[in-house]
């Protein structure tokens, strides 16, 4: 899995005009979903993602966790966070995972995270999505298998 967190004070997703997910303070995550990744994935990434401590305390320190300023969480997902630019000029995904198996993890790593925390929105699988964000920060993370 390849996975990029933006710590949000808004973010919205939109298809075909209507908002499919929209949310305040918290997480916007895009998911992206490779052909090697499984629950087990999933539910590692999820773990890291809730202990992140990337939320400032009353001293300004980034000590809390999403879970800790009752954030809330929006879910797109985005296979091109799998391009493979190194040859030529035109991104190869041969890396990502199938559509049925992206969808399975994408919907698997919602119901996971919605359990596990307090509200969750998403995206649309496979649509063409409108992403609008307010990146507090800014503060973005990168996630993928060697960097958890």
């Amino acid at each position: 899995m390849r996975v990029v967190i933006q710590r949000v004070s808004e973010a919205k997703v939109e298809v075909e005009g209507r908002i499919t997910g929209q949310i305040g303070k918290g997480l916007l995550i895009f998911l992206g979903v490779g052909k090697d990744d499984d629950m087990k994935a999933a539910d590692r990434y999820i773990d890291k993602i809730l202990k992140l401590r990337i939320f400032a305390d009353d001293m300004g320190k980034t000590n809390l966790s999403l879970n800790d300023v009752h954030g809330e969480v929006l879910v797109v997902s985005q296979f091109t966070l799998y391009a493979d630019c190194r040859k030529g000029n035109r991104p190869d995904f041969i890396n990502a995972g199938s559509a049925k198996q992206a969808e399975e993890l994408y919907e698997y790593f919602l119901e996971q995270i919605k359990d596990k925390t307090g509200k969750v929105e998403s995206g649309e699988f496979g649509a063409e999505m409108k992403v609008s964000l307010v990146n507090d920060g800014p503060f973005t993370i990168i996630l993928d298998e060697s960097l958890i």
